[in-house]
């Protein structure tokens, strides 16, 4: 089902285009012939936190806005028309809970459910509509959602009018962009890390139809398949963004970052001055991706839940097939500081050396040349 059998000629399809080399010879195509439903979209994250009113001071100065609070929950939105984007839970321990798409339908609420012998809820939060919640092989709920009210468009941040060579938009007026939170117009994607890369990749292409945007592989291990996708809903001639999630293969499963959209490099450089005079803590940027294109700026949370502020990021309609490209931190930039440890996650440490340790233990898809490939990858 997963199995390319594409000839040389396809790989010219890549020639100045997103990526350089398209799928070898039986290689992965990057999509599911015949997957369950197509999801339209990322609709929101929970997490538990132990501390609402920390949660809810950061997610101000990070540009998300409250739509619900009350002692046991906060539910935040982006500035343009939508449902909530994140959900937080009170709870001792902080923890990701898991992510839900939107389907097209509640026929595809239904076709999801059958396929995983459950049934269509009634949410019966704030969100509201119907659900279907089940686990992905990472052991991360994934609901499928439809019928949420969707909540209007606040006053968004207007891109400034910018005067390149040759045109001259801007006369007898000068630039002065705003230092305040940049607004977070929505929820773009969700990174993940898994130790078993390829059956949660398959998953997610079977039962939500997203399709790959983008492959990495090990240096001298693109035969034993790639360790890194960029993977984004399919809504056909639709553009849509260049990856909704990301998965990467590592020893540490779970939650890597999520990314919020703003205007412009203004609104998010100026943003980040704010971030940086409230004494939060960057972990990398400002810079531009070369997957995906996004200019980037990621910030920790006060619970060191990775976040990031980008603008300026590739759409893809379904015609366009994946990339490959070979894993390694330096190419992770187009310009910009170089990816520090506290992004990459490879800061020497009893706890990560523990990890890899149990990792390697364990039946799944991390080996001992595997795991010197992805740090030695992560440190080039």
């Amino acid at each position: 089902m997963f199995i390319a059998d594409v000839d040389e000629e396809s790989l010219t399809e890549h020639s100045g285009l997103h990526s350089d080399e398209g799928a070898r010879s039986r290689e992965h195509p990057g999509r599911a012939a015949n997957p369950t439903i197509k999801a339209t979209g990322l609709a929101w994250l929970e997490f538990d936190k132990p501390d609402l009113d920390r949660a809810q001071m950061f997610a101000r100065d990070f540009g998300l806005v409250v739509h619900h609070r009350d002692d046991d929950s906060l539910y935040l939105r982006g500035h343009r028309a939508g449902t909530p984007c994140m959900v937080i839970r009170k709870a001792p321990q902080a923890r990701f809970r898991g992510l839900a798409f939107q389907a097209a339908d509640p026929g595809d609420l239904q076709r999801f459910a059958d396929e995983h012998g459950t049934t269509v809820r009634t949410a019966r939060d704030v969100v509201g509509g119907s659900v279907v919640t089940v686990r992905d092989p990472n052991g991360v709920e994934v609901s499928v959602a439809h019928g949420q009210d969707e909540l209007p468009d606040l006053p968004r941040q207007q891109p400034l009018v910018c005067n390149v060579a040759g045109r001259t938009p801007r006369v007898n007026a000068a630039q002065r962009p705003v230092r305040e939170p940049a607004r977070a117009e929505r929820l773009g994607h969700l990174a993940m890390a898994s130790r078993t890369f390829s059956r949660t990749l398959d998953w997610y292409l079977e039962h939500l139809g997203l399709i790959v945007s983008d492959f990495q592989f090990l240096d001298g291990q693109r035969d034993r398949g790639p360790v890194f996708a960029f993977i984004r809903c399919d809504r056909g001639s639709e553009p849509t963004d260049h990856h909704t999630l990301a998965l990467l293969l590592a020893p540490e499963a779970g939650y890597a970052h999520s990314a919020y959209e703003v205007a412009d490099l203004d609104a998010l450089a100026a943003g980040g001055e704010y971030l940086r005079e409230r004494k939060w803590t960057r972990s990398w940027g400002i810079g531009r991706h070369v997957q995906g294109s996004q200019i980037f700026d990621y910030w920790r949370d006060p619970e060191r839940f990775m976040v990031e502020h980008y603008a300026d990021g590739d759409v893809f309609d379904n015609t366009v097939p994946a990339g490959w490209a070979p894993l390694r931190a330096s190419g992770l930039s187009q310009w910009g500081p170089p990816a520090t440890k506290d992004f990459l996650g490879n800061k020497p440490s009893p706890t990560l050396v523990r990890t890899a340790v149990q990792a390697l233990r364990e039946d799944n898809e991390i080996d001992a040349p595997r795991l010197k490939a992805l740090v030695k990858a992560l440190s080039r």
